[in-house]
């Protein structure tokens, strides 16, 4: 059982005192009729001497966030859900008991007030308390204004406590329904239909991911979480409703980052009769609805200043790479000559990646994706990349597909649809052979899908949204979990209240016993190092301050690391297979530091950080190589 502190104890005590005061500690319902920022508002511009002629009254409801108590009057500030008002309390207006009531209450509890509307000598629109409601005891403090939830992973933990004393989580938390809304709004206008599709799915369809699986015990089947929505959508075209979108929860069995959540919201929406141009027109003119919401056309986002106003930039997938290298891959036409582009260019390929439409894609990500800054729509992709995807009509090694890139981010993938089901079975077939190639995220063939093509489908244009990122870029925010109020959070590890989770068997967990017996080592070197040479490479503890998995890469991880120094070191590691991002931060690992920079992914990795490995019944396991949290940042290691 957790021990109280000493002020949860006093808390409870008053709790009871109340109970024999006839009051509930958690109170009953209350007719709020007003709010403090709709007060304030009104009465901001009005004279101090003008309040002594009116005799307006409010009644509010709202959290305690400050006392200040004067022997028989008080001044006490409340929070609603839209801004916070200072209270005056005086025992003439109010009694004795009353008074003694309100003397009682702490920081945290909610309180309902109903009085006269005054302003005071500072000039603070303030409300003069006639009548005093306890309405709940909060058992618990909250944390000190200054001091209190700093720590961005208990933030996020306890998000409840995060909006009460963060002000800017409140303000996204509120945007977030207020932007969606827009887009709904937006699209209706626009004749669309919002439907909802299933979750549950029994095939994995309409991306490239690795689901969640789960079990349907009445059917004994095992089932997926839906990866995506196009489709069933797409079904919804050939019934005949033309017009459709969904904004739904997504599933992704997939890493946790700054940029990615494994369950996260997106809109597809799907046209008839329309193509990437429509998409186009429609996007720019949606995210300028949006800004038009605000108030506002310039976002400040990932370390840029973001001008929405402007014409969006149309370019396609080619014409950056060339911009960036110089190469011309329109030009080409031998898989072996972009095979030795590759190798020339130090981007390694895994061997269903050895084809025109993949290295075209690599490139891209290795040298042109983080050059689309302002608004861009990129189009024009490799075939192999979009399975789901009409050919372009000129180059039939293409699709007709965009993408909306913004600070180097996709916020939204748009198509001129497949609607050939003939063409569709070849490219689910494809999958396959890519598949048995060592890729795990194809798709599966979904023949019902296939044979509502063929009842005929109007040609099509559709396009998905990710929506968080969309309300990252809005709300200014570098981190996904800033704008989900609950992301996805490990269980927390706490002495002091200690998690149990409870098995259905009975059977008591044993202490893990380890099992050497099928390990196998490299060899050790029988070439000797002098120790000069050994000694000139400079290994250092170093801390994890922040780990995300690189953008279109299985296996690397991005580190920024506190090496001692005043620079924050950036080392990129192939490890993704092994660990997940967030149960790396914090941790204090061991770094080779004076390394000449290598460039993977387009980003510079400065360092090389040590892993042991080995191989165990034929399958090869590594472990990072993490050390003791009280060794500093820095410390040289002999």
């Amino acid at each position: 059982m957790r021990e109280l502190t000493e002020q949860e104890i006093v808390r409870r005590e008053k709790a009871e005192k109340l109970r024999e005061m006839g009051l509930d500690p958690f109170g009953h319902r209350y007719d709020r009729e007003d709010f403090a920022k709709d007060i304030k508002e009104k009465y901001e511009s009005v004279d101090h001497d003008a309040f002594e002629k009116m005799d307006d009254t409010a009644k509010v409801a709202g959290r305690i966030m400050f006392i200040r108590k004067m022997g028989k009057a008080s001044f006490f500030t409340i929070k609603d859900k839209t801004d916070s008002i200072q209270i005056y309390i005086s025992i003439n207006d109010v009694g004795e008991d009353v008074y003694n009531l309100f003397k009682s209450a702490d920081i945290g509890d909610i309180v309902g007030v109903y009085g006269k509307i005054m302003k005071t000598k500072t000039g603070e629109v303030t409300i003069k308390c006639l009548e005093y409601t306890h309405l709940c005891k909060a058992l618990r403090p909250l944390p000190e204004k200054f001091h209190g939830l700093t720590d961005t992973e208990e933030r996020f933990r306890r998000r409840y406590v995060d909006l009460i004393m963060n002000d800017e989580a409140k303000r996204i938390a509120f945007l977030r329904p207020k932007i969606i809304r827009c887009i709904q709004n937006f699209l209706d206008s626009k004749g669309f239909v919002e439907v909802e599709t299933p979750v549950l799915c029994n095939l994995l369809t309409g991306a490239s991911a690795r689901p969640f699986v789960t079990h349907h015990n009445a059917q004994d089947m095992d089932m997926y979480l839906r990866i995506a929505t196009e489709l069933p959508l797409k079904r919804l075209l050939v019934g005949g409703m033309e017009a459709v979108y969904e904004i739904g929860r997504i599933f992704r069995n997939e890493g946790m980052d700054l940029k990615h959540n494994p369950e996260f919201t997106t809109l597809e929406a799907y046209f008839a009769y329309a193509n990437l141009d429509t998409w186009m027109d429609l996007t720019e003119e949606m995210y300028h609805e949006i800004a038009k919401m605000i108030g506002k056309d310039v976002y400040h986002w990932e370390g840029n200043d973001i001008d929405l106003s402007k014409p969006f930039r149309r370019v396609t997938m080619c014409e950056v790479i060339k911009e960036t290298t110089g190469i011309d891959f329109k030009k080409i036409t031998d898989v072996e000559e972009c095979i030795k582009l590759a190798e020339e260019h130090h981007i390694e390929l895994e061997e269903h990646e050895k084809t025109y439409g993949h290295i075209v894609s690599r490139f891209f990500e290795e040298y042109g994706e983080e050059t689309l800054i302002q608004p861009t729509f990129l189009y024009e992709h490799p075939i192999e990349i979009s399975p789901l995807t009409k050919k372009n009509p000129d180059d039939p090694r293409f699709v007709d597909r965009f993408e909306l890139f913004i600070a180097g981010m996709e916020l939204a993938n748009a198509y001129t649809e497949l609607n050939d089901p003939i063409d569709q079975l070849e490219r689910f077939e494809a999958q396959l052979d890519e598949r048995e190639l060592g890729n795990e995220e194809a798709n599966d063939i979904d023949y019902d899908f296939v044979e509502s093509l063929e009842y005929g489908m109007p040609p099509a244009g559709g396009i998905g949204y990710g929506i968080d990122r969309t309300i990252m870029l809005f709300a200014e925010q570098e981190s996904i979990r800033e704008v989900i109020l609950f992301p996805l959070m490990k269980p927390q590890k706490d002495s002091n209240e200690k998690q149990e989770f409870k098995s259905f068997s009975d059977e008591p967990i044993k202490e893990e016993k380890i099992d050497f017996s099928n390990v196998e080592i490299e060899p050790l070197f029988k070439d000797e190092v002098d120790f000069d040479t050994f000694s000139k490479s400079d290994f250092r503890a170093v801390k994890i301050l922040e780990c995300e998995a690189v953008a279109k890469s299985k296996k690397l991880l991005k580190f920024v690391l506190d090496d001692g120094t005043d620079e924050k070191r950036v080392i990129l590691s192939g490890i993704h297979e092994f660990y997940e991002p967030e149960e790396l931060v914090g941790k204090t690992c061991i770094a080779i530091t004076n390394l000449p920079p290598k460039k993977m992914m387009g980003i510079d990795s400065c360092g090389m950080l040590i892993s042991a490995l080995h191989s165990e019944n034929g399958e090869e396991k590594l472990h990072l190589l993490m050390v003791d949290d009280h060794i500093p940042a820095g410390a040289k290691l002999y």
